[in-house]
């Protein structure tokens, strides 16, 4: 019996015992009464500024404003046509001095303040990540407590690619002192949109 025989061979001997596994219970879900509270709660914890917009209509005026601030501003929300399959299509080079992205989440996690994203909102997978600037906007009606309930709903299949974000870029590797912004975005905005219209 050469070595490899012998190391298979106590391997097979030395299989631990099986132990069932608990039962899972579920935790007690957040309220949906306070969903959107607590929500904001975390994000302004994790370094995130959260406005609040009663329609889509409103965000276009956030959007322009945003325009006229910043030199190169991407909005995947409202591309359509030609602009789309642009946004598409640009590489890292073309991305470098980004400064604000624009992207509307799937949903929202009321936990962590995480917010769901796929690559058909994205557009391109490298706009969260190299922006200057990421905004983010999420309708209320699409935050869930918790990511028991967030797995539920994803339909990964669907787009093929998708990343949860919560909080803009932050390290504490450094010395153990927390820097925003060290790997992505220094900002991170998030629109929560209460109706529709």
């Amino acid at each position: 019996m050469n070595s490899r025989e012998k190391i298979l061979k106590d391997i097979v001997a030395n299989k631990p015992v099986l132990t069932e596994l608990t039962d899972w219970v579920a935790p007690k879900s957040i309220q949906s009464t306070t969903l959107v509270g607590d929500f904001e709660k975390l994000l302004v914890s994790l370094h995130s500024k959260v406005n609040h917009l009663s329609s889509k209509n409103d965000l276009l005026k956030e959007v322009d404003e945003l325009r006229a601030q910043y030199p190169f501003v991407i909005d995947t929300i409202h591309a359509e046509g030609e602009p789309r399959k642009n946004i598409q299509q640009l590489d890292a080079r073309s991305l470098e001095s980004l400064d604000v992205a624009i992207i509307e989440g799937r949903l929202g996690v009321a936990e962590n303040g995480a917010i769901w994203l796929t690559e058909t909102n994205m557009l391109n997978r490298l706009l969260p990540f190299i922006c200057k600037h990421l905004v983010l906007v999420i309708d209320a009606e699409n935050i869930v407590a918790d990511m028991h309930e967030a797995y539920k709903k994803i339909r990964i299949d669907e787009d093929g690619y998708g990343v949860f974000i919560s909080g803009p870029s932050k390290t504490a590797d450094i010395e153990q002192s927390l820097v925003i912004g060290a790997h992505g975005p220094l900002t991170l905005t998030v629109y929560i949109i209460s109706n529709h219209s």
